[in-house]
């Protein structure tokens, strides 16, 4: 059982290194392929609503398999669970280097996201395991690096292995790493103690599954199918609103739910875990839509659009570390409103940009990006775990990362859709104004020469501009969206309180620390 200021751990940078390994691993696989879906696209044979899948499929699985991490810890034991996803995470990445079709590479990263579902929930516990309390900011933002760093960074190196290598290596990149990390989790993590006479809740994990399969399927196909006037689509989103209605009951009324109800009794974690939805679902729709916008608007080459994206990953690595030492010193709420103010801030200005917008505008905007991420990430977490027990850290953790799941996969999904919908009904009101009546084409100018809609050439040439046109007001739609799921963040910040001491961990939690 974990305790609140535990004895000093033998080797603990080495083991720190290999979890925040283990983390980085698992978040950078959530957008590193982001760059590298124009090229998977056509390897593949799909079309830009099915390369999607490539992301969704992963993010899904790994919300479903992130509720029932507590309970595995506590019945397998932590350091043998966390070796064993180590092992299949490495394993189905090089899997999903080698697919060979759309089918095989969603079926790879659909078992990628089962294995990696672990990998940051158990992380986290460990380091709040292994540092004292007073040290918890500091080890929060070294290891909220791997967390946050991953998704960011995840397309600039996605883009450098696809144009110097092949779009498979950035898959294949996890091997040196995850063989790396397991080897050092074998040699230098404590022993785990399992309880092997715990049951498992398979009603609620049934029915939380059911709930979160049936809505995602609904995200992913309903552009296709055009949405509620399809029966697929009804059916997906009736299963998935009544799996998640049962497993609120299953949750709030069952003897021994996976997932403790006891934990969200805590102001701040339940706010907290709010927070990490809103903020899960601009972590990695943020940089989805922002990979096509340079590639396919602003016409920048992928080892460059990834190269632009990396200032982003710097902003939110300066602000992790100014944020954990920070943490300790300065009310956390404020710290969080100045990144939302700061998130939001960016995300306004791009609102503006068109394809003439110059780099550096580009680079600032999106290092304050990075910056408003790096201030909410690391007080959020201090904050949400400061008064919530020991017994249920690991729980907390997985309900963290499952709500951060969550939003991201519904974030990409709805990101995707209105890009795609908008795309389509701004090209057919930007095409409708295109007549023998418009001044542009008459008088013999330039204009009429170009996009001369008497010749083919001419008709793709004016084509090409109105959908460029369309895309780009499309972007800037997605882009006033997101504003407006992030502002309400805010609120929560007045649900929570600044804690002045540690709570005290109840009798009766199940899920027990190894």
């Amino acid at each position: 059982m974990a305790v609140s200021s535990p004895d000093p751990v033998p080797h603990r940078l080495l083991l720190t290194l290999c979890t925040v390994s283990a983390t980085l691993m698992q978040a950078l696989d959530q957008t590193i392929a982001n760059v590298a879906l124009p090229y998977m696209q056509g390897s593949l044979s799909a079309s830009y609503d099915e390369i999607t899948w490539v992301l969704t499929s992963y993010i899904t699985a790994a919300a479903i398999m992130t509720a029932p991490v507590g309970w595995m810890a506590a019945r397998f034991g932590r350091k043998y669970l966390f070796i064993t996803c180590l092992i299949g995470f490495t394993g189905t990445s090089m899997l999903c280097g080698a697919a060979q079709s759309l089918p095989q590479m969603v079926l790879f990263r659909i078992l990628q996201g089962l294995f990696g579902a672990a990998l940051v929930p158990l992380s986290q516990a460990t380091m709040m395991d292994i540092y004292p309390i007073e040290r918890r900011g500091q080890a929060m933002a070294i290891w909220g690096m791997g967390v946050m760093i991953g998704p960011i960074l995840g397309p600039t190196l996605g883009g450098y292995l696809t144009e110097m290598y092949n779009w498979r290596f950035v898959f294949y990149i996890n091997l040196p790493f995850g063989v790396l990390a397991t080897v050092g989790l074998v040699f230098f993590m404590p022993r785990s103690h399992p309880n092997f006479n715990m049951r498992f809740d398979w009603i609620g994990f049934a029915v939380l599954s059911l709930g979160i399969g049936g809505i995602q399927m609904m995200l992913d196909r309903g552009q296709d199918q055009d949405w509620f006037s399809s029966a697929e689509v009804i059916t997906e989103a009736v299963l998935g609103g009544l799996g998640l209605y049962l497993f609120a009951i299953h949750m709030a009324t069952g003897q021994r739910p996976f997932i403790p109800p006891a934990m969200f009794r805590d102001r701040n974690f339940a706010s907290g875990a709010m927070m990490m939805f809103a903020a899960g679902t601009i972590l990695v729709s943020s940089s989805s839509l922002m990979a096509p916008w340079l590639q396919n608007l602003a016409n920048y080459p992928v080892e460059t659009a990834g190269l632009i994206m990396a200032p982003r990953g710097i902003g939110t690595m300066t602000a992790m570390m100014v944020g954990g030492r920070l943490a300790g010193k300065v009310d956390p709420r404020l710290l969080m409103a100045l990144g939302i103010i700061l998130l939001v801030g960016s995300i306004w200005q791009m609102t503006s940009w068109t394809p003439d917008v110059s780099q550096s505008r580009i680079v600032g905007t999106i290092m304050i990006q990075g910056v408003g991420l790096g201030f909410l990430f690391i007080p959020l977490q201090v904050l949400a775990f400061a008064t919530l027990p020991a017994q249920y850290r690991t729980d907390g953790a997985s309900v963290f990362s499952l709500s951060r799941n969550i939003g991201a996969a519904v974030g990409v999904s709805v990101t995707s859709f209105m890009l795609a919908h908008n795309t389509q009904q701004l090209h057919a009101e930007i095409g409708a104004s295109i007549t023998p009546f418009n001044r542009a084409l008459q008088n013999g100018g330039a204009a009429q020469k170009l996009w001369d809609t008497a010749t083919p050439h001419g008709v793709a040439m004016l084509d090409r501009v109105v959908n460029q046109q369309a895309q780009i007001t499309a972007f800037i739609d997605d882009y006033r969206m997101m504003i407006f799921t992030t502002l309400p963040a805010l609120l929560l910040l007045l649900l929570m309180r600044r804690p002045k001491s540690a709570a005290r961990p109840p009798a009766d939690a199940h899920a027990a620390m190894d």
